[in-house]
């Protein structure tokens, strides 16, 4: 049976193989899928290891995204773009394929809440990792202007200009930002701690589209904030979640999972509904 891992640290909380389980059972694909949390400094051996015993492909997660994107044989322009190799295939000519379907899967459950992208100005918020990966694929629905702010302004003034031959993006600090805002995205960790990023409540109003990409059972900081202050449409990352796994799904088997009853059956497992 094909074998296919997720590698992280901490792993353990992940739901990719509750996911991809649900995935392979839609599809009547034969494989399995599990967890793999090795010491960081042993990733590199792990991986081979992996793949030497026959593994098919792999997710990778935090912290070892970027070091995954020093290790496989070939990039997809996706994952070039990002910096960061989330899913790695292993080709029928034994060549290690790295891949990025974050951005994938975020305009994907955009998409999926009726969110329009098209000649839309958006703000993203954070100019890390999950930043990055998010930027080309969002550039692609051609929006109007897309702003970073980021707490380091160099950070977000670097990542804006490594994306502008993709379309309009522009550095602002948080002081700066003005002017209505379509979509806001946020990308930062900050809701895992419980914090907001410094973004002025006039900045929300009731036609805006909130986006976190972290998650949990119940509300993130941040959306919870921007509810409170009129947003009216709010999403978490658990749908980006899912659409990203169903990219690195289609990228493995070459067969495209459905994902909207495998979103409801994590919401069930999760305790959201």
């Amino acid at each position: 049976m094909d074998r296919y891992l997720v590698f992280g640290h901490p792993v353990r909380h992940s739901k990719s193989p509750f996911i991809h389980t649900l995935f392979a059972r839609q599809t009547q694909q034969e494989l399995e899928y599990g967890l793999a949390e090795p010491a960081v400094d042993v990733f590199a051996q792990a991986l081979r290891t992996f793949f030497d015993q026959g593994g098919k492909g792999c997710n990778v997660t935090v912290p070892f995204k970027e070091q995954a994107f020093t290790l496989v044989d070939r990039l997809s322009p996706r994952a070039k773009r990002a910096g960061a190799v989330n899913t790695i295939k292993l080709t029928d000519d034994g060549v290690l394929l790295g891949d990025n379907t974050d951005g994938a899967g975020l305009v994907a459950d955009l998409k999926s809440h009726g969110v329009t992208l098209a000649d839309s100005r958006i703000l993203l918020l954070g100019a890390g990792g999950a930043a990055r990966g998010a930027l080309a694929p969002l550039l692609a629905e051609l929006p109007s202007e897309l702003v970073i702010a980021n707490r380091t302004h160099a950070k977000a003034q670097q990542l804006a200009a490594e994306f502008c031959d993709l379309g309009h993006v522009t550095a602002q600090t948080y002081e700066q930002l003005a002017g209505s805002f379509d979509l806001v995205i946020n990308s930062t960790s900050a809701s895992l701690q419980g914090e907001l990023p410094p973004l002025a409540p006039a900045l929300i109003h009731t036609d805006i589209a909130i986006y976190d990409m972290m998650y949990g059972a119940s509300d993130t900081a941040f959306i919870s904030w921007a509810k409170q202050h009129g947003a009216r449409q709010t999403m978490d990352g658990l749908g980006m979640l899912v659409e990203q796994a169903a990219e690195a799904f289609t990228v493995w088997r070459g067969i495209r999972p459905g994902t909207k009853q495998v979103l409801r059956e994590l919401k069930r497992n999760l305790g959201v509904i």
